[in-house]
Order: C-alpha cells, then structure tokens, then sequence
C-alpha cells in the first residue's frame, strides 16, 4: 500500500495507490491508529477518484522530522575525517546510545521534485540518502519513505556542537515521493542508490543497503521514543551509508536522484 499526499487549489488531499482517500482524511489521525488496523482502516476509506500529478511531501505541517547519526561504518569514518575534535564519532558508533537529533518540521520539509538548497556560508555541501521511517504514536514502524539529510560538512566538521547549523535550514529536508506501508523487517534488506546529475552528465553516484545499518531499526525507535512522546506520530531518517569524496560539493542546478527499494526521490538544488 502507497500513500501520497496531492495539491488540489488550496486544499491537499492523501491518495492510497493512486486513488483519492475523502478530504478529512489526516496522516496524523491514521498515526493514531495500532499498526495492525492500518490496512483495513485504509481500504475502508479508499475512493474511485483518480489523484492528480502534483505531489507534495507525504508529511502534515505540524509534524516533526528526526534524524539518526553515524549510524554506517562509511559514516563514522567520513565524520572523523572532517572534523578537528578526533574520536568523539568513533565514540558515537560504538555507544550503546546512538545520535538522534531534530531534523524538520513538516511546513519546512520539501517533497519530490521540490527545490533543495546548500547554505550561502558554506562551501562544502553534501547530501544524504537515508531510509526515512514513519513511526505511529505506539512507536511502531508502519512504513518508509525516501531521505535526504542535505548537509554542510564543513560547518559540523569545524565543531560538531554546530550540528543544528549543518543540518537544519531552509531547503535541507527533503523526503518523498510517498509513504510506502510496510512491516520493519522487510526494511532490514532495502538496496539505497545516489545518482548526482551537473549539466546532465553523472557527477557522483554511490549505492549501500539498509543491511549495513549497525542498530537494529526499532533500537533506533526505541531510543528517539524512550522519554519523548510523539501523539501524531513522527518521521525519523536513520543515517547514511554513502558519502562523496570530500572533493566534491553540491552546486547550483545539481539534481539529487535517491532511490531505496521501489520509491525514488528526486531534487534540484538551489542556493
């Protein structure tokens, strides 16, 4: 089952496979919902009215977007490369506890198709492809979208105190292009391609597999939801396994192609 989220003049409308679910419809109220009622309670609602093209970011405004670190070897290893304060990524890997942070709230998350953006004060720019979990208020996994955590490395590389700035601007969460529904065990095997297209020629391209995430998935869950409650349920990106060479750096007209199983995310930057 697919949920996609559509713009109809001023108002926006979920579709289930393709077909409209009736306007009062609300992410946050199926979030409310146990995992094992979502299904039904979906088809129960599905319409025979087609949804149109125009996709927008399958999140409401007022949900929240979190994120996990240094959850890949690659990761940890990137990280202790660009910063100056050595060790305190290996320490992360290693700790029982793992690196959560505030990513996005849903009016700033951009969607499919969507402008991403690199921060005017930087210069070294990366994204980051990450198996994104949609997680209901009984911290249960229902499904998974596609991630990318836009980064600037060398503003977290100077002082990993300045995460927030590296990580949380305009334009830097984009997920999408819907939610596929989806039991978390059929996660754990899910092959994440990056394909970086300038001037319509390849100028990276990586790939990794949902496999090679050191914490099991509902660990990752469990820690973001311990003392933290979530009543409309939460989105929570967990880490990246592929980084570019530190050579390399986003520009201007760069297109973002991210694919993770079935569902592909597509974005052009823009400063």
């Amino acid at each position: 089952m697919y949920l996609t989220r559509h713009q109809y003049d001023q108002n926006q409308r979920w579709a289930l496979d393709g077909y409209l679910l009736p306007g009062e419809f609300s992410l946050k109220l199926l979030l409310q919902l146990p995992k094992d009622s979502i299904v039904n309670f979906l088809k129960s609602l599905q319409t025979k009215e087609t949804a149109n093209d125009s996709f927008l970011a399958p999140i409401e405004s007022d949900q929240e977007v979190w994120a996990a670190g240094v959850t890949y070897a690659l990761s940890r290893d990137a990280r202790e490369a660009e910063t100056e304060i050595k060790d305190v990524y290996t320490k992360v890997y290693n700790a029982k506890r793992p690196e959560l942070f505030f990513k996005s709230i849903g009016w700033r998350t951009v969607g499919n198709n969507d402008n991403i953006r690199i921060r005017k004060d930087t210069t070294w720019n990366v994204p980051e492809s990450e198996l994104t979990l949609i997680i209901n208020n009984k911290s249960e996994i229902i499904g998974y979208c596609v991630g990318n955590d836009v980064s600037s490395r060398d503003i977290e590389g100077e002082n990993p105190l300045y995460l927030p700035q590296a990580k949380m601007y305009n334009g830097s969460c984009s997920i999408g292009p819907g939610i596929l529904i989806a039991d978390a065990k059929e996660l754990n095997n899910l092959k994440i391609d990056i394909i970086i297209l300038r001037n319509e020629e390849k100028a990276f391209e990586g790939n990794t597999n949902t496999s090679q995430i050191k914490r099991p998935l509902t660990e990752l869950v469990n820690y973001l939801t311990r003392e933290m409650s979530f009543p409309q349920g939460v989105f929570l990106m967990t880490g990246t396994g592929i980084i570019p060479s530190d050579n390399f750096t986003l520009k201007k007209g760069d297109l973002v192609r991210i694919t993770i199983g079935s569902l592909t995310l597509e974005n052009i930057v823009e400063e």
